[in-house]
């Protein structure tokens, strides 16, 4: 039996997140065999408000098929159709059905960095010429990824979905509203000592309309006051590969410099892609109360309550432009201490304004 679930935040995305309104076309990218219920949600949302949606489907191992066989030519080729999705749709909704981290295990960090690149093409006209929302959906593998049962696993999805956003939103614009009346902000914490200027951008709070389960306010750091150096102690994921224990220098605003447990090279690959690839783009506190687990997958992890993350490459509010958009998690619920013009504004996970 289908968890009844996924119809009501099938409804929320489309009519909440969304707005679907009669005439628009809605892509829905549904990626993983796993998603489909939720795609099936949905797509009759869409239709119940009178949209046109459509379903593409794609997969990790679909990917790797490529990967594996694929020449130059075909690794780094900007899909023509899903380009020209983005020109076609007024909203796009990805679906992140939940994949084995290790599907690309055999496959050379220089090809997988042409390919993400390729992506991120796509990835930057969906930022630009659609109203879009993402979503992980959860599965069986998801939760052991996690180390919790699949049941611990949907019920914190779901609750993690529909919350008040609303009176959330309210809270958190408090705390936004007195960010924006500082400039200079640092973070220190284990094998962490960083620091950047923000003045006269605004901070945002997201409610549930992009990245979704949402929860985290977001400012766009003047990135070439970046100085000082971040560990994460979360794994960091891109394209298929997890690097553990990475460490980040920067240096006049860009990543100077890289170290970490494996796969070093390839975040040197990945951070090389642009001019904009080595800077930061986003710097994000995660707020939502009922995501509480590490489970290695970016779009949730960045919501856990009382962490930070930040993003290498392409700004939100499109500064620059970068083929990536990268988040990366830290864990400041024990040691984190968060200082904004030298007032302690956050502390082991926590808000103190």
């Amino acid at each position: 039996m289908t968890d009844k679930r996924w119809k009501a935040l099938g409804e929320s995305l489309v009519n909440y997140s969304l707005g679907v309104k009669p005439g628009e076309k809605m892509m829905i990218a549904m990626y993983e065999t796993a998603s489909f219920p939720l795609a099936l949600a949905a797509y009759e949302a869409c239709i119940k408000a009178g949209g046109f949606p459509q379903i593409q489907f794609m997969s990790e191992e679909l990917k790797h098929k490529v990967l594996q066989y694929g020449n130059e030519e075909q690794i780094s080729w900007v899909p023509e159709i899903e380009k020209y999705g983005m020109d076609w749709a007024d909203c796009y909704l990805a679906l992140r059905g939940a994949f084995n981290l290790n599907e690309c295990f055999d496959i050379p960090a220089e090809k997988l960095a042409k390919y993400q690149k390729a992506m991120g093409v796509i990835s930057g006209l969906r930022w630009q010429k659609t109203r879009w929302s993402l979503v992980r959906v959860p599965n069986e593998r998801f939760a052991q990824q996690a180390n919790v049962s699949y049941e611990y696993m949907m019920d914190m999805f779901f609750d993690a979905c529909n919350l008040d956003w609303t009176e959330h939103c309210i809270q958190w614009q408090k705390v936004a509203d007195i960010l924006d009346q500082g400039n200079h902000l640092h973070l220190t914490g284990e094998g962490t000592d960083l620091s950047f200027d923000y003045g006269g951008n605004k901070w945002t709070v997201s409610d549930n309309k992009t990245n979704i389960p949402d929860g985290e306010m977001y400012v766009t750091p003047k990135w070439e006051t970046m100085k000082g150096h971040i560990y994460f102690e979360f794994p960091a994921t891109i394209g298929g590969k997890v690097i553990h224990n990475l460490k980040l220098y920067f240096k006049d605003g860009i990543v100077s410099e890289v170290e970490a447990d494996d796969n070093v090279d390839y975040v040197k690959q990945i951070i090389a892609s642009d001019e904009g690839s080595n800077r930061c783009g986003e710097f994000a506190f995660g707020t939502n109360p009922y995501v509480n687990v590490c489970t290695t997958d970016i779009l949730i992890d960045e919501k856990i309550f009382g962490t930070i993350h930040m993003a290498l490459g392409r700004p939100y509010d499109n500064s620059y432009y970068s083929s990536i958009h990268w988040d990366i998690i830290k864990d400041t619920r024990k040691n984190g201490r968060i200082t904004l013009d030298d007032k302690v504004i956050f502390e082991n996970g926590k808000f103190l304004v």
